[in-house]
C-alpha cells in the first residue's frame, strides 16, 4: 500500500500529515503528486472529497523556499468559504516549517486597506483567495504576484459558473511565462477550454474515476413524497433519525427560506445558508455550526461546493438538483474519512427521469418509506417495469403469430399463445439438457 513517505516529501510535511492522521494517499493524490513534483501543468478532474486540496498543497509547499522573501504560489478559489478551507489546510502544514513560511488569505468582505498596509512591509510566500480580491490587491500594486512560479485554480467549473474566470485570466496574465498551472474541477465545461488552451501547453490531463460514485460508508435511501406534505416529511426525518449534524439541501434560496422557517416553527434550531446571506452573517453561522450550536442546516448548493462542515451524519435532498453533479457533492458531505453517513433523497413522480439518470451514473438507491415513525424498506419504483421485462419474451415466430391477429381475436387465443410460449420454453430446456448430457459423456470418455 502506498504511503506519503514514498513521495520523498520533507520531514516537516510528513509531521503535519501525521498530526491529522493522513497515512495513505487517496487515488487522486497517488496519481498526481508525482506529476506535480515533476513540474508539469495538470488538469485534474475529480469529485468532491477525493483529497485534491492536499494533492496540490503537498508537492507545491514542498518547493517553497522560506528564505526567498517573495510570493511563490497563488491559489484561487471561487468562494470565501472554500478559500478559508484551503487556507486552514495550508496553515496546518505551514506551522511545521522551519524557517516559517507565510500564508495569506485574501477574500471579499474583509478589510482591504489593512491588507494593503500589511503588504507594504512583507509579502506572503503563499497567496490564497477569491479572484476578485487578489486582483484588486495586485491592481493596487500592493500584492506582487509576478514572482510566483505556480498557480492553482481550484473548482474551475464553479469559478466559471460564478463569473470569476475573467479575473482569474487577468491574474494568470501577471504571472511568469514559465508557469506551472494546476486546474482542478469536478467537470470541464466547454467554455473553460479556451482559457486552458491559452495558458497551458500539453498539460497532463487526469480524470480520476471513483471506485464507487458514492462512499461505501453512506446508506443512500430514496423516499417517495407522493401524497405527502414535503415540509412535514423533512421534519419527521430530522426528528426520528437522531442526527449528529444534518444538512438539508434545496435548489433555491426561496425554498431554503421556506423550509428553514417551517422547521423553526416546529421548534428546531436551524441555520440557513444561501447566497443572499451576507458574508459576515454566513461566517458567523458557519462558526456556530462548527461549534455544534446548530444541529440542523438548510442550504443551497453553495454549501455542497464551497463549505467544509465536519461531522455531518445525515444529508437530506429535499429536492433533486437538475445538475446531477451537485447530487454527488451534496451526498459527499457525509460518510467522510471512513465514518458512516445517511443520505436521503425525496422524489415525486415528476422526478423519475432525474432518478433514472442518477442510477445510470452508478448511484444505487435503497427505497424506503415512513411507517409509524420508522423508516422501513419499500418497493423498488421500477418493480412493474422489471416484472414486465422478466416475463418470457416472444421469439420472432410467436411475434408473427400475434401480429396476424389484430382485431378479431378468437376465444381461447390468449391461452393458445401462453401454451405456445410454455411449449417453446419446454423444448428449449429439453435441448439444453440433451446438449449438457452429450458434453458430460464426452468428458467421461476423455477421462477413461
Amino acid at each position: 500500500m502506498t504511503t506519503f513517505e514514498q513521495f520523498g516529501l520533507q520531514a516537516m510535511i510528513l509531521k503535519a500529515l501525521e498530526e491529522i492522521n493522513f497515512t495513505n494517499p487517496t487515488q487522486v493524490q497517488e496519481k498526481l503528486i508525482p506529476v506535480i513534483q515533476s513540474g508539469k501543468s495538470v488538469v485534474g478532474k475529480s469529485q468532491t472529497g477525493s483529497g485534491k486540496t492536499h494533492t496540490f498543497l503537498l508537492p507545491l509547499m514542498d518547493k517553497v523556499v522560506a528564505e526567498k522573501d517573495e510570493v511563490q504560489l497563488v491559489i484561487t478559489a471561487p468562494s470565501r468559504e472554500l478559500a478559508q478551507q484551503i487556507y486552514n489546510a495550508t496553515v496546518q502544514i505551514a506551522k511545521f516549517f522551519t524557517p516559517v513560511i507565510r500564508v495569506a488569505n485574501y477574500v471579499g468582505g474583509t478589510d482591504k486597506e489593512r491588507q494593503m498596509e500589511k503588504l507594504k512591509n512583507q509579502q506572503p510566500h503563499i497567496v490564497i483567495g477569491t479572484p476578485g480580491r487578489i486582483l484588486d490587491l495586485t491592481n493596487e500594486n500592493a500584492l506582487k504576484i509576478h514572482t510566483a512560479n505556480a498557480l492553482v485554480i481550484d473548482e474551475a467549473d464553479m469559478t466559471l459558473d460564478m463569473g470569476f474566470l475573467a479575473e482569474v485570466d487577468q491574474i494568470a496574465g501577471q504571472l511568469p511565462e514559465k508557469l506551472q498551472m494546476l486546474v482542478f474541477s469536478a467537470t470541464i465545461p466547454e467554455k473553460l477550454r479556451p482559457f486552458l488552451k491559452k495558458y497551458m501547453e500539453n498539460p497532463v490531463i487526469e480524470e480520476i474515476q471513483p471506485k464507487t460514485i458514492l462512499s461505501e460508508t453512506i446508506d443512500n435511501w430514496l423516499i417517495s413524497t407522493k401524497g405527502q406534505d414535503k415540509n412535514a416529511l423533512v421534519y419527521k426525518l430530522l426528528t426520528i433519525g437522531q442526527p449528529y449534524l444534518a444538512i438539508v439541501f434545496a435548489n433555491t434560496k426561496t425554498r431554503v427560506d421556506e423550509l428553514g422557517d417551517y422547521l423553526r416553527k416546529q421548534g428546531l434550531k436551524v441555520a440557513k445558508i444561501h447566497g443572499d446571506i451576507t458574508p459576515r452573517e454566513r461566517k458567523r453561522v458557519m462558526r456556530q455550526v462548527q461549534n455544534l450550536e446548530f444541529q440542523y442546516v438548510v442550504a443551497t448548493d453553495l454549501a455542497a461546493r464551497g463549505i467544509d462542515i465536519e461531522g455531518v451524519s445525515h444529508v437530506i435532498n429535499a429536492e433533486i438538483p437538475t445538475d446531477l453533479e451537485f447530487f454527488i457533492h451534496r451526498v459527499g458531505r457525509t460518510g467522510r474519512n471512513g465514518m458512516s453517513g445517511v443520505a436521503i433523497t425525496l422524489f415525486d413522480p415528476s422526478d423519475d427521469r432525474l432518478v433514472s439518470d442518477l442510477e445510470k451514473l452508478g448511484v444505487e438507491f435503497h427505497p424506503k418509506t415512513l411507517q409509524n415513525d420508522e423508516l422501513v424498506d419499500s418497493f423498488d419504483r421500477n418493480r412493474r417495469l422489471k416484472r414486465e421485462k422478466s416475463r418470457d419474451e416472444l421469439d420472432t415466430e410467436l411475434i408473427g403469430m400475434v401480429k396476424k391477429k389484430k382485431k378479431n381475436i378468437k376465444p381461447g387465443y390468449k391461452k393458445k399463445i401462453e401454451w405456445a410460449i410454455k411449449e417453446k420454453n419446454r423444448q428449449k430446456r429439453k435441448t439444453e439438457r440433451r446438449q449438457d448430457l452429450r458434453q458430460k459423456r464426452k468428458e467421461r470418455k476423455r477421462t477413461y
